[in-house]
């Protein structure tokens, strides 16, 4: 009879145990999706590489992410997933492009994408002719 009342208790003891364990979701990924393209009609010369990049747009040169590829056509879609403790609520945060052939840039952004602190994870990002 003592050995099922210790059987019991630990049992008790055992569910309470249980019963108090939270779950913790860990944070989801900010997910950033999107296109780069550019409104003139012409064909990208053979061998030229984008560049596209999310950027703290009040902070030069600091380059929160970046992709760089060889590209044939536009419009380039795009997909950045950032870990959620990369991102800071005072950011202003902005997508940037530009595309190089030969050394040289030959489309890039002039205006302001900005993304996530603005409650926008999908951009449509324009790049403009660079003027020689």
């Amino acid at each position: 009879m003592l050995v099922m009342l210790k059987r019991s208790v630990i049992l008790l003891v055992c569910a309470m145990l249980l019963s108090a364990c939270v779950t913790v979701e860990p944070e989801p990924p900010v997910i950033i999706n999107g296109a780069v393209g550019y409104l003139e009609k012409i064909n990208l010369p053979q061998g030229s590489k984008i560049t596209i990049a999310i950027i703290d747009l009040d902070t030069p040169g600091v380059i929160i992410a970046q992709k760089h590829f060889d590209i044939a056509r536009a419009p380039v879609p795009f997909k950045f997933i950032l870990p959620p403790e990369s991102v800071e609520d005072d950011v202003n945060y902005g997508v940037v492009a530009m595309i190089v052939y030969q050394g040289k840039v030959i489309f890039q952004t002039y205006d302001r994408f900005q993304i996530i602190n603005n409650g926008k994870y999908i951009a449509e990002v324009l790049m403009k002719a660079v003027r020689q």
